[in-house]
């Protein structure tokens, strides 16, 4: 195991290393699920300012995530999950002021968001010019935005200072997300910079909310509860 690693993996991991070798995943780390090491996040955030991409948990799934704007980056996710260029990528904010900097959220709107954010949510909304027109519907110039309910997400997501581009982490040929950030490593490797083991985050998808229009269209069920919604 070389230096750089062994500094970077949090304590007591030492009876994983051997696996990890094996995995050739590029970094490894077990962060803990309601109270973040700051040390590992400040680390993981420095890989994705690098650049890097990184397997991290959500309130829903496990997630592939990069810096807003890396182009290369969201190639590489692309290639990851075999995705063309008409997938189009979600905003992942650390909060609804950071949200409402890159879509157009009108007052009614704005109730709806404050209510449901964080929660495992996915809003469809008209982008603002801070998001590049290759992220937005090429018809529609909309763009699809959460706000996490996730100690380690949101503590990612404090300290880069900017969104994630994000995509759920379902494998090619898979009809369900990743569950198990072991079985990841092994299945990725060095196709990602860094996994994030944050324990069990569940499969169940978001719930995706178009907002666009005045009546809010819930365009799929998920894990957000959608009862605020049907019955406003």
């Amino acid at each position: 195991m070389s230096p750089r690693l062994a500094n970077l993996v949090s304590p007591g991991l030492g009876a994983h290393l051997g696996l990890r070798e094996q995995w050739t995943v590029s970094q490894y780390f077990q962060i803990h699920p309601v109270n973040p090491q700051q040390r590992l996040l400040r680390q993981a955030v420095a890989i994705i300012q690098e650049g890097g991409v990184i397997v991290y948990p959500t309130d829903s799934a496990y997630a592939l995530g990069c810096r807003i704007g890396d182009k290369a980056a969201v190639e590489r996710i692309r290639r990851i999950r075999e995705l063309d260029d008409s997938h189009l990528f979600t905003l992942v904010c650390r909060d609804l002021s950071e949200l409402a900097t890159y879509a157009r959220v009108d007052n009614t709107s704005y109730r709806l968001l404050k209510a449901l954010t964080p929660g495992a949510y996915t809003f469809i909304l008209k982008a603002t010019h801070e998001v590049p027109r290759r992220l937005q519907h090429p018809k529609r110039k909309t763009i699809g935005l959460r706000v996490p309910d996730n100690a380690i997400a949101q503590g990612l997501l404090q300290l880069l200072g900017v969104p994630l581009m994000s995509v759920t982490l379902t494998l090619p040929g898979d009809s369900l997300p990743q569950l198990d950030p072991e079985a990841i490593a092994e299945a990725l490797g060095r196709q990602v910079d860094l996994v994030i083991d944050g324990g069990n985050c569940g499969i169940e998808p978001t719930t995706v909310v178009d907002l666009v229009e005045d009546v809010p269209v819930v365009i799929r069920m998920g894990k957000g509860n959608a009862a605020p919604l049907l019955n406003p």
